[in-house]
Parts: structure tokens; sequence; C-alpha cells
């Protein structure tokens, strides 16, 4: 296995510095701290992402980091937030980040499988099943107190703009998160029949206007959602799925029980989603009409494997530039 880690850390370039903008808001040494590293941690002038790490998707995770950083007007306030299966080589993840991104500020989460997989039940597509998945849920727990607004991004994504304007969606007095959604979308498909049969489930959507939304691009409250302990109320729906199949796909049903129709829309450009083609076909997708801000290959097909397979889709093309595989036989000029 070290033979296969070193390779890859062999393989992945070092990408380039990139610097705040004058009018950026300095955020070290908050209040004299001496311990600049947690006041960064820490701030609330930093914009804090979450991102989950794993082999698998290590290539996309890389290129999420490199496309939020190239289009930040403050690359350097940028904090990032990694969870990854503690099963997983943390000192290999680690050194691999470092490695292309030196100035990099970032902390990886190690996140107990065991803790979700006794919950998950199997879905259509064996891919949602993998328990870092569901860490999304647990993000509350897993990041410091002190952090109390996040951006959750998936690892299948590239934004083409500055994540802060994301960041600073405003959330309103209650609501826990803000996320494109999608009110064309027939959210009664995302339950089976078993659920819309039973009222004492079906009610749970008696006095809101749910609407399909993507998990894989949210700005998240993390006091509001410690606060009204969501993680256990998704978990509860996890338990009940258990019991009598209430949804087919993986992580993002809960999510839609527990909180559609109470989130604040984002505008759709934060999320072309789908890129990633149909689940059952891998068709190639076009973009959805409308100025875009983040591209995700959300679906079957990821476009590092495509790309490797020498079958990209035309829309592959635009992740590519932020790939940062080391491509053998390039001789420097």
């Amino acid at each position: 296995a070290t033979v296969t880690a070193a390779t890859v850390t062999l393989q992945l370039k070092e990408a380039p510095q990139f610097y705040n903008s004058p009018d950026c808001p300095s955020i070290t040494n908050i209040e004299d701290d001496p311990n600049v590293e947690s006041s960064v941690f820490c701030s609330d002038q930093a914009v804090h992402v979450a991102v989950t790490l794993d082999s698998a998707y290590i290539r996309g995770s890389m290129a999420v980091i490199l496309s939020v950083l190239q289009h930040s007007s403050c690359p350097q306030n940028i904090v990032f937030h990694f969870v990854t299966s503690a099963a997983a080589n943390l000192s290999f993840l680690h050194a691999t980040i470092s490695s292309s991104f030196p100035y990099l500020n970032f902390q990886i989460y190690p996140f107990d499988d065991a803790s979700v997989s006794r919950l998950i039940s199997t879905s259509i597509r064996s891919a949602l099943d993998c328990p870092l998945n569901y860490a999304r849920s647990y993000l509350a727990n897993l990041l410091p107190l002190c952090v109390t607004r996040v951006v959750y991004l998936d690892s299948d994504l590239i934004l083409v703009d500055d994540i802060a304007k994301l960041a600073a969606t405003p959330l309103g007095d209650n609501p826990v998160l803000a996320a494109p959604q999608y009110c064309n979308a027939n959210f009664t498909s995302y339950f089976t029949t078993t659920f819309w049969s039973n009222p004492s489930l079906s009610l749970t959507f008696a006095n809101r206007k749910p609407c399909y939304f993507n998990t894989g691009v949210m700005v998240m409250d993390l006091d509001r959602w410690r606060n009204g302990d969501y993680t256990t109320k998704i978990e509860e729906w996890m338990e009940i799925q258990k019991q009598m199949r209430i949804y087919e796909l993986g992580s993002l049903p809960p999510f839609l029980l527990v909180f559609a129709g109470n989130i604040v829309p984002v505008d759709h450009r934060w999320n072309q989603h789908g890129l990633g083609g149909d689940n059952f076909r891998g068709l190639c997708r076009n973009l959805h009409p409308g100025p875009v801000s983040l591209l995700h290959w959300s679906g079957k097909g990821k476009p590092w494997a495509r790309l490797d397979a020498n079958r990209p889709c035309p829309l592959d093309a635009l992740w590519a530039p932020y790939d940062l595989l080391q491509t053998p036989f390039v001789l420097d000029s």
C-alpha cells in the first residue's frame, strides 16, 4: 500500500501560490492571540470550507481546492476543513495536500465510519453507500465549536467564481441551510410509496412547501445546527429507513426530510449539477441555461475517470485545467 501512496504523492503537481488582494480583512492575531493558527481556524472573517477526502476522489478534492483559491479575492482567508475516514492514512493525506498547497490553512478530521455505517441502507447505486457520503450530517460535531458557518462542497465540482459570495448568503432568522433548490423536480419521486401512503410519515411535509435541493453545495449555520440537534433528526429518519424503506437514494433523502421547504434558496449558478451524466446510462450532459459560478459532476461519471479512459464528455474539458495530476512525458519548456 505504501508504494501506491508514494506514487500518488509524486504524481500531484504543486499549485501556484495565491495572495489576498489589498482590501481583504486581516485575520491573523485576532485579539492578540499568540497562536496565530487557531485565530485563523476560528475567525469569522475567514471563509470556512468543508470537503471530504478519500483516495478514490483525491484528485477531485485537489481540483476543488485549486478552483476555490484561484477564483477567490482573499484566498489566504480561506480555511479548509477536510473530513476523511478514520481508517484512512492521515499522514499520507496530509502530506499530499501540503505538497500541492504548501500555504494552505487546513485541518483534517477523522470520521468514524462505524458511527454511521450501522444506519446505512443499501441504495440504487453502491457508490452512494460509502459512509463518508454521510459525513456532511456530522460536520457540526466534527469541526471546532468556534466555526459557526461553513460552505460544504462535494469533491466532484469546481468553482469559477469567488466563494466568499456564496459563503455570505444571508440565512435570515431561522434557517440552518442555504442551497440551490429545484422546485420543478418531481419531489415525490425521492420517496417510496410506503412513505407517501403512511400519513404518520408523509405528514412531515404538511406545512412545508418542499423542493428538491442538492446537498453537494450547502452553506450551513453550524451553531443553529448544533442548537437544533439536526444530526439526531437525520439519524432518526435513517433508523426508519432501516425498518421500512422509505427512499431509494443514499444520504440525500434524510436531508430532504429534515430541511426541504425550510432552506434559503441560492441562485442556480452556484450548482450547475448533473454533469456526471445519467445515473444509469452515463450519458453526457450540457450546461443548464444561465450564468455559471460552480460546475458539479454529480451523477455516475467523474471527469477524471472519463479523461483517464480517453472518453471525456465535452464539459470535462472545463475540469481538466484544475487537475493537479502530473502527466508523464510532459517536458517543462
